[in-house]
């Protein structure tokens, strides 16, 4: 290796366990401290001052003559870093015990300022050393395991051209990681423990275990990513073994989870503030607070004391002064005289019984406060017979249109045990119980509440002492005074908002699965489309597109007035001028008679020689769309119902471009969206959109500013900034121009950074003056430099500067892959392994350089040696052997195109068909088998032998677009309804 030229490289040699998983959260919350100014180095204020030793000679870096220095350091009991010759680096981290670190640090400080002899390179060596002692102190003594050969912590703010240079070391860029490249690391001792705002008496990671039925250390991974400011996509993509691999609908579950944590001890001590304030505050209650893991916990603790009560029963008996009484009869009941509270000018102490009924209700208030009290009836009630029950309320027949009492048929005696009940079926209820159709009642048995005061007599609230049996009498009717009036009551509300707070979550993820489905459709890309919203009286609106979206013609035809015929011969002439054969038709009002117009055309081979094909496509959402501000931007001066046929046909061509333009809530795949959480759905809906638009990936250089925005870690500000930056100063060379825009910071750039493609050939094409350079440099840059040129000090002088400058403008061929500039160091390193160059990337050539080399050697042997984790290997091998244009969506089903139509009339049962998926509920599928109606295959005929094998699934269920063949079970032609069986999935 010492016959390298000039630059030295240095490996890092460090010994990590398997086992081990990476805990670099507390770096990345560093990240506003890196912004600062570095350029001129300062000592550490809070160094500790060690005593004074005289310093190794082995520390004294060695000159390498025209080059730049490395510093090696070294101490006691630590052996030196093997240091070695590699391409573009020259940075040293020492490997070294953490201790002695501390100490060799204070030392070396002192030792540097002594040696001024070239000030600006050690400058820079000392503060490259002095963040990197930083960046392992961040971990509270953890070993972290450097992956690849680059300047952990050598980090310079963004507003410097000079910083970023064209492929420059993982960590330089990205300030934000311990681990760029997932490397595991080794956790402290408390690393399931995590430290929250809001102090409990749970543990929040031990608590969303239990709830999410996910392994602590994944629960903690995943809240330390979220703390930190990670997206889903990034996590899902770049972060795979933080999380074991969990996929995004499972890391959204958690977050939904943990927020609801969160905001539970939120209230919980905004409530404890309240109550002290007004001097009700007790050790007893402000333990029961803090136990309470749910709003319905907390709203049964704190409701006795919400101002502005008149008080419960039970405090106003111990504003008589009671209290006393209660607790002697517990505690020592032979003492207890209730003739002594006789106070006979006193309301409520008058007479013997009015006494009897006030310890009543402070013996039954103290009963249902009792943690363990409570702990025992629901463990009792999981493991007895509860059912819900609703039926018809007495008053819906008077208020209420019949139509809609219809509809709650099967709800008007309805009884299910409330372990059974599926999800649909109670937001069924619910809804019936607004609208006062129906009434809804949980009911627990008579043998559960004897159970429980048998328990209560005989263990928890048994007297310490021998009680008369009046005495007895008052315990016995306090018992069951609390289960009928406190306990009972407080049970019902939480099994009803359990309930319906898993429907509410399941109805969510359902509509996510359906909405990603949608977006994910495949495009049909290279094709001229004519986009059909059909209409009656104001006519079908015409859209013809090229297969660059561009609107070619715009017309309006009247296919429904009579003029069916003289409007043919104009449709069959802007098909033939503009050569296009595929027609979009929106499935509105008049869907049904455009479409058996366009079929009977076409049957006829009116179109000839085009062979023309139709195709049916959802037009939710595009009125809307149609008068937004948006599409009076993009489509100004057309009017709303065109710009509509411009929506529908352009949703076959490229549905996710333009299907994000619609708020997702009105795409309307879901199901009882309505009366779900407004604020879940929108929040889950969202996070959808996004992570689709982030896998599918945009071209940086051709994107509509309303895709960017949905890109992980941007927003709508930052994709304006970023549209702004691309037409002032011409398309991004490559991802690194991007930290020039404004308002995108190191975080926003690591988020983002993965899910930006750069097209070579347009860059190509763009920079053709900039292809006179030498090969010998374009070579030097594109293959021997670790993804580019890299510069490790500001001050580097106008030579240096100008260097830097034009290595910016370099393209990089890894910036068209998924792989993420964190890891084009170890794509650089495993296409030297393989013996590939940067050329090849998505070639033939290049995938069988990697299977050959994988077949000799596996993955996990390959990772090892790169110092990496098998999931950032596999997205490099992936980013590298996918060809340039490669789109994931192409895997999905296209839409369903055809040429006849068939009537609902001439169905028949028995009669196979194949349709097209059109929503996902979850009691069955609505399916599209061109009859106009769309027919029902119950869930219960949905197995798992009837599904695809070949398509990976990420629940047991179909999703709209796809295609599937069914059989026909029952057809109800009155009601429109149709019965199918799965058959199999096409």
């Amino acid at each position: 290796m010492s016959s390298l030229p000039r630059r030295a490289k240095v490996q890092v040699q460090t010994a990590v366990s398997k086992e081990e998983y990476s805990y670099f959260s507390e770096l990345s919350s560093a990240s506003e401290e890196d912004d600062k100014e570095d350029t001129v180095w300062e000592p550490q204020k809070k160094v500790p001052k060690a005593r004074k030793q005289p310093a190794p000679k082995e520390s004294k870096p060695k000159r390498v003559p025209g080059g730049k220095k490395n510093t090696a350091l070294t101490s006691g009991g630590s052996e030196c870093m093997a240091v070695k010759e590699e391409l573009n680096r020259s940075i040293a981290i020492a490997d070294v015990d953490l201790q002695e670190t501390k100490l060799d640090t204070a030392q070396t400080l002192k030792t540097a300022k002594t040696k001024r002899k070239n000030p600006a390179q050690r400058t820079k060596k000392l503060k490259v050393h002095e963040e990197t002692i930083t960046v392992n102190n961040l971990v509270d003594g953890a070993e972290i395991p450097s992956t690849s050969t680059m300047g952990e912590g050598v980090c310079k703010k963004e507003e410097s051209e000079d910083d970023f240079t064209f492929g420059q070391s993982p960590l330089k860029r990205m300030k934000t990681e311990t681990c760029p490249q997932g490397q595991p690391v080794k956790f402290p001792g408390s690393a399931n423990t995590i430290k929250e705002e809001v102090e409990m008496n749970w543990d929040i990671v031990q608590v969303l275990s239990e709830r999410t039925n996910i392994e602590l250390w994944v629960c903690a991974n995943i809240i330390r990513l979220f703390n930190d400011d990670n997206t889903i996509p990034f996590i899902v993509r770049y972060r795979k073994e933080l999380i074991n691999n969990l996929d995004a609908d499972s890391l959204r579950e958690v977050r939904q989870t943990l927020e609801e944590l969160r905001m539970v001890a939120k209230k919980v001590h905004s409530t404890i503030q309240k109550i002290k304030k007004e001097g009700k505050m007790s050790e007893c209650l402000l333990k029961a607070l803090l136990n309470c893991r749910s709003f319905e916990e907390l709203e049964h603790v704190s409701a006795p004391y919400k101002s502005g009560s008149k008080g419960t029963k039970a405090q106003r008996a111990k504003q008589l002064g009671l209290e006393a009484a209660a607790k002697t009869l517990l505690e020592n009941p032979g003492q207890l005289n209730l003739l002594s509270y006789i106070r006979s000018d006193v309301k409520g102490l008058s007479a013997l019984q009015d006494i009897e009924t006030g310890v009543q209700h402070i013996l039954a208030d103290m009963i249902a406060k009792d943690k363990d009290t409570l702990d025992f009836i629901r463990k009792l009630c999981q493991n007895r017979y509860i059912c819900i029950q609703s039926s018809l309320a007495k008053v819906s027949s008077k208020k209420v249109n019949e139509k809609d009492v219809d509809k709650f048929q099967l709800y008007q005696n309805f009884s299910c045990n409330i372990r059974n009940i599926q999800h649909h079926q109670i937001l069924a209820i619910n809804r019936g119980e607004n609208l006062k159709i129906l009434t809804v009642k949980v009911n627990i048995s008579d043998g559960i509440k004897n159970e429980f005061c048998r328990w209560c007599i005989q263990n928890r609230w048994r007297p310490h002492g021998f009680a008369r049996p009046e005495l007895m009498k008052i315990l016995h009717n306090s018992l069951d005074d609390s289960f009928k009036r406190l306990i009972y009551p407080l049970l019902c509300r939480e099994f009803r908002a359990k309930l319906t707070s898993d429907a509410e979550k399941e109805s969510v993820m359902m509509f996510g699965r359906n909405l990603r489905q949608l977006l994910l459709t495949s495009p049909v890309p290279g094709r001229t489309l004519m986009g059909v919203d059909p209409g009656y009286k104001h006519g079908c609106k015409l859209a013809i597109i090229s297969p660059t979206s561009q609107i070619l013609h715009t017309d309006v035809v009247y296919l429904h007035c009579g003029q069916g015929f003289r409007e043919a011969e104009k449709i069959k002439r802007l098909l033939l001028n503009f050569n296009c054969s595929t027609v979009v038709i929106g499935n509105g009002t008049a869907c049904r008679e455009t479409e058996a117009y366009f079929a009977d055309l076409i049957m006829k081979n009116y179109f000839a020689p085009l062979d023309v094909v139709y195709c049916i496509v959802s037009e939710a959402g595009t009125s809307i769309y149609s008068v937004s501000p948006e599409a009076n931007k993009e489509m100004p001066g057309l009017d709303p119902n065109v710009r509509s046929a411009v929506s529908i046909a352009r949703r076959v061509q490229d549905p996710l471009a333009e299907l994000v333009k619609i708020e997702p809530k009105h795409i309307g795949v879901g199901m009882y969206q309505h009366d779900v959480s407004q604020t879940l759905l929108k929040a889950t809906l969202d996070s959808v959109v996004e992570e689709c638009v982030s896998f599918v990936g945009v071209d940086i250089n051709i994107c509509s500013e309303v895709l960017l925005r949905h890109i992980a870690g941007l927003n709508a500000n930052r994709a304006k900034n970023i549209i702004e930056w691309r037409e002032k100063n011409g398309p991004f060379i490559n991802r690194e121009q991007l930290k020039k825009v404004k308002g995108l910071g190191p975080k926003s750039f690591q988020q983002c950074a993965g899910f930006i493609r750069i097209n070579q050939d347009y860059i190509r094409t763009f920079c053709s003056s900039q292809q006179t350079e030498s090969s010998s440099q374009i070579q030097a840059v594109a293959v021997t430099s670790s993804a580019g040129a890299e510069v490790t000090n500001e001050k580097q002088g106008k030579k240096k500067s100008k260097t830097t400058v034009d290595a910016i403008l370099k393209p990089n061929p890894l910036d068209q892959t998924c792989i993420h500039p964190e890891s084009y160091d170890i794509a650089m390193r495993f296409l030297l392994f393989i013996g590939g160059t940067l050329g090849e990337i998505g070639k033939p050539e290049m995938q069988q350089k990697i299977n050959s080399f994988l077949d000799k050697e596996g993955i996990e042997k390959a990772a090892e040696r790169l110092k990496t984790t098998v999931h950032t290997l596999q997205v490099v091998i992936d980013g590298l052997s996918q060809p340039e244009s490669f789109d994931f969506r192409t895997d999905f089903d296209k839409p369903d195109f055809k040429r006849s139509i068939v009537c609902l009339e001439d169905l028949q049962v028995g009669t196979i068909l194949t349709g097209k998926v059109e929503n996902a509920t979850l009691f069955g599928i609505f399916v599209d088998i061109g009859v106009g109606q769309s027919g029902l295959i119950p869930i219960r005929n949905v197995t798992e032998a009837k599904l695809s094998k070949t398509k990976k699934r990420r629940s047991l269920g179909l999703g709209p677009g796809e295609r599937v063949e069914v059989r026909v079970l029952n057809i109800n032609i009155p009601r429109s309804r149709i019965t199918l069986d799965l058959i199999r999935v096409l």
